[in-house]
């Protein structure tokens, strides 16, 4: 008799469903499923925390439209991936949770781990079942599959009882389930396509907003064929960086604030108005805005603000329907109107405040010269990973991006800690891809610090990732050695150390250099812009550049933060 187990089962169902990566910590009930899952074909990935591998299989999701698959252990070890399907819901990606439990026999005596994983984790994601039996595997994990990429993506949960795992089943039993095919694509109602370029035409302040969903959506193509046709400005939210390049002559994301306060028509291309467009709302916007939206979920439709053109559909098909209207018409937003004059002006003079930060060169550094040279030196095609409060705020507006899908940061949920899960998963798949592009990741030090263990993961498989952190010794704001040793003696530091504060001049190259990465410290322009040419020209190991602050530096004066202190 031909036989299989149960992990062998989970391993190649997940590989017929085109699932790749996995990433996880392993442990009783589920060490064979990792075992099982690397001689089926899938890349497995050990982490050193469940939260990162499940934040690092979310952002496989995102990148390849397919999604990554998270291992867990029972108990606490599901418990810390909830904050991974919690991310990956907000964001919309995809990404497939298996999670080992208790055996069935000893369901509610008490178990080892035992916890009712099944109804904790329908809050988190999508879909959440236990396979009934060995049987039922297969059809299981291809409805969480789909369930993950189908309608508007997200988590979905596997529960595996630890009996199952190396119990047996005669193959000839087992229903084979063919891959599920990618998700339908709809288009929007004709009449309504024909009343959205309308309401653009009779314009005098447009604008077009371009989010992450564009970015998963792969409609980049589309959308820079219809800009460039209809003439129109856009702006990118942060994710949905690279879906144009930054540097097009139609963005105008340096006048973010002015575009959004003055804009008459808005054509929202998978955006949602939620606390990262101020939700729709005076006095950011406009009180008499009207808004174009263009979405795959029916529910998001009207939220905030009720769309004056509902377009409901697969961003990219939409954006085809109105190219196709704008071609037919030969219609093209005049590049002499005064709207692009307004736009323009407020651009070079936001560029002219940022240019003088930068080339400032005294000791500590401020945010905008470390990323401005920093900017000078990442390759066109990189991928840059960023989180932090200044340093992924600023780094937003410095760093450029000119691909689609090659910017992760913290995201609709303001998630602290996701970067090195992310930048992990990015090198995982450029390694196996072999596509020669490097992976940046920018952090704060408050930022580094929820998920630091992971340069270890990166130095276990040579990922040879770039980890730029930019030190302010603190949280927003830190402060100096000097006054953080007299702060020691005034009294307890519990007592009186500011709660944003950590330690002065931590070092966290030396953490990279322990693991046998390369770890360097930066002080002044010239050692930066040595340590990053000398990390970029490194394909076997990881670094880690520590880059040294004014612990009082601090973003320029803004009518405009994306993200503010109250949001993170």
């Amino acid at each position: 008799m031909d036989e299989v187990t149960g992990a062998q089962l989970i391993a190649e169902s997940l590989k017929a469903q085109k699932v790749d990566y996995m990433f996880g910590i392993v442990g009783v009930p589920i060490i064979e499923v990792a075992m099982a899952a690397q001689a089926a074909g899938i890349r497995y990935v050990g982490m050193r925390n469940e939260q990162a591998a499940c934040y690092a299989a979310s952002a496989v999701g995102y990148i390849t439209g397919r999604p990554g698959a998270c291992l867990v252990v029972s108990g606490p070890g599901l418990i810390h991936a909830l904050g991974g399907m919690a991310n990956a819901n907000m964001n919309c990606w995809p990404v497939v949770v298996i999670g080992g439990s208790s055996d069935r026999n000893q369901e509610t005596a008490g178990a080892f781990q035992e916890f009712p994983q099944v109804e904790a984790c329908r809050l988190y994601s999508k879909f959440s079942a236990r396979p009934s039996s060995l049987e039922a595997i297969p059809s299981v994990i291809e409805k969480a599959v789909r369930t993950s990429i189908y309608g508007r993506p997200g988590a979905c949960y596997v529960d595996i009882a630890g009996d199952m795992v190396n119990a047996k089943v005669e193959r000839s039993k087992v229903r084979e389930v063919s891959c599920c095919p990618p998700p339908p694509v709809s288009l929007a109602d004709q009449g309504s396509v024909t009343e959205a370029i309308s309401v653009l035409k009779a314009a005098k302040t447009p604008l077009v907003i371009i989010g992450k969903g564009a970015a998963y959506g792969r409609a980049e193509t589309v959308l820079r064929e219809f800009i460039e046709m209809s003439g129109l400005p856009f702006l990118p939210t942060p994710m949905g960086k690279g879906v144009l390049p930054d540097d097009h002559a139609n963005c105008v994301a340096a006048a973010r604030s002015r575009a959004l306060l003055q804009a008459d028509v808005i054509l929202l291309f998978g955006a949602r108005l939620n606390w990262m467009l101020h939700f729709g709302l005076p006095p950011r916007f406009n009180p008499n805005v009207k808004i174009i939206q263009v979405e795959l979920c029916a529910e998001e439709m009207g939220n905030n603000v009720r769309p004056a053109v509902a377009l409901l559909g697969d961003i990219s098909a939409v954006a085809t329907q109105l190219l196709m209207c704008v071609r037919r018409d030969g219609w093209k937003y005049p590049s002499n109107a005064e709207w692009w004059s307004t736009l323009k002006s407020k651009i070079a003079a936001n560029a002219k405040i940022s240019k003088a930060l930068a080339l400032q060169s005294t000791v500590p550094l401020n945010y905008y010269t470390v990323f401005h040279h920093i900017s000078q030196l990442l390759p066109y095609d990189c991928i840059i990973v960023s989180e932090g409060a200044n340093t992924m705020d600023i780094g937003r507006t410095m760093l450029n991006n000119y691909l689609p899908r090659h910017r992760l940061d913290a995201g609709t949920f303001g998630t602290m800690g996701v970067g090195l899960g992310f930048a992990i998963a990015a090198a995982a798949v450029e390694a196996s891809q072999n596509t020669g592009r490097r992976v940046v990741c920018v952090e704060g030090d408050s930022a580094f610090g929820f998920s630091g263990m992971e340069v270890e993961t990166m130095c276990r498989y040579s990922l040879p990732v770039v980890v730029i952190v930019v030190n302010n010794n603190g949280i927003y704001s830190g402060v100096d050695s000097e006054t953080w040793k007299e702060m020691k003696q005034m009294g307890e530091l519990t007592s009186v150390a500011p709660p944003v504060s950590l330690l002065p001049d931590a070092r966290y190259d030396e953490v990279m250099k322990a693991f046998g990465g390369r770890g360097l410290l930066v002080r002044t322009v010239e050692e930066l812009r040595s340590a990053l040419q000398l990390s970029l020209s490194d394909w076997e190991r990881p670094s880690l550049i520590n880059v040294l602050i004014d612990p009082s530096s601090d973003r320029k004066q803004q009518e405009f933060p994306w993200l503010t202190r109250s949001n993170l």
